[in-house]
């Protein structure tokens, strides 16, 4: 199955190396990435949180979760929720249900990377699709992307 047309767009126009591995059907992070034959500590998943009426995309390593408290600590916000797929589903109009990739920009949405991300030289995801994975350099991501690094999560 083909990674979002936004994605591609970005980092075919921005002449990004980039992989995709494509794998059986996935949901969750962790299945994703013992699809994909990646450790679920090298692969990124996406939450959104809704925090004062703003979506933001909260990146964290598969094996973590987002705390809300470390979030709004972060973000010098009094108020942060998790949301559900159904009330985002609308704004990632090219990308499965929950398997939007990592830039909130293509979407019109804050991104918000956990400091733990940063650790790694590469940087895995999904596609867009529950088929596939992107592998692509962090520097890349991080120029494309511009993340507000913040420490958001905790370990599983």
């Amino acid at each position: 199955m083909p990674i979002s047309s936004k994605l591609k767009t970005l980092l075919d126009v921005n002449k990004i190396r980039y992989v995709v591995i494509a794998h059986s059907p996935a949901y969750t992070a962790q299945e994703v990435a013992a699809s994909a034959h990646i450790k679920g500590k090298d692969l990124v998943k996406c939450v959104i949180v809704n925090s004062e009426g703003e979506h933001y995309m909260v990146v964290t390593n598969a094996n973590q979760r987002v705390n809300l408290a470390r979030f709004k600590k972060a973000l010098g916000v009094t108020e942060a929720r998790l949301e559900k797929e159904d009330e985002f589903n609308n704004i990632f109009d090219d990308c499965e249900p929950g398997a939007m990739p990592p830039f909130g920009s293509l979407y019109g949405v804050s991104l918000v990377v956990d400091e733990a991300v940063y650790a790694d030289q590469e940087i895995a995801f999904n596609g867009g699709n529950h088929s596939s994975v992107v592998k692509m350099a962090f520097a890349d991501f991080e120029r494309l992307a511009k993340p507000r690094k913040a420490a958001v999560a905790d370990p599983l």
